[in-house]
């Protein structure tokens, strides 16, 4: 985290946030999914206290979904994966609600609990490869910077930044 913060810049949990939001952001964007904006703007939450930044996705889509249920998956844990890129580790804490969502979303499936953990697994191996991409991970750190200085950067922004990146990369974010 030493490349982000300095002793008068924002702290560690300022920083996991932004790439965290940032990876849900571009995970959406690039499967299609239309954000809204993406902030680090602290928000009390009734269920579970107070959320430090959300992604507020759009309804509908900018292209069609071969598995929705996928993409969903992938978008939930895109915020834990990106934070990683920074951290070095997954902090499942700070990703509790995205965890549990994307379980609730699992045991709608069939399957014995081991095949859903797989399944998991198999879709956590699967966002790390996506967001590896360098133009997905420039982006990832484009957007992380622009939240630390602005607190909240638009949809629109964010899918301009990524155009950069996949132009520059010539990867098409994959």
């Amino acid at each position: 985290m030493s490349n982000y913060s300095n002793d008068i810049g924002p702290g560690p949990q300022k920083i996991a946030t932004a790439f965290h939001e940032s990876g849900h952001a571009i995970m959406a964007i690039s499967l299609g999914r239309l954000i809204e904006k993406v902030t680090i703007e602290p928000k009390k939450n009734g269920i579970d206290g107070i959320r430090l930044g959300s992604c507020k996705l759009q309804k509908g889509r900018s292209k069609a979904s071969k598995d929705w249920l996928e993409d969903e998956v992938m978008i939930l844990l895109g915020g834990m994966v990106a934070e990683s890129f920074v951290t070095g580790r997954y902090c499942e804490m700070g990703a509790a609600s995205d965890l549990s969502a994307v379980r609730r979303l699992l045991q709608s499936q069939p399957g014995s609990p081991k095949q859903l953990e797989r399944w998991e697994r198999r879709m956590l191996d699967r966002t790390v490869h996506w967001l590896n991409a360098p133009s997905h991970r420039e982006t990832i750190e484009v957007v992380a910077k622009e939240l630390l200085e602005k607190t909240t950067v638009s949809g629109r922004a964010v899918r301009h930044f990524l155009a950069l990146a996949e132009a520059k990369n010539g990867d098409g974010g994959r």
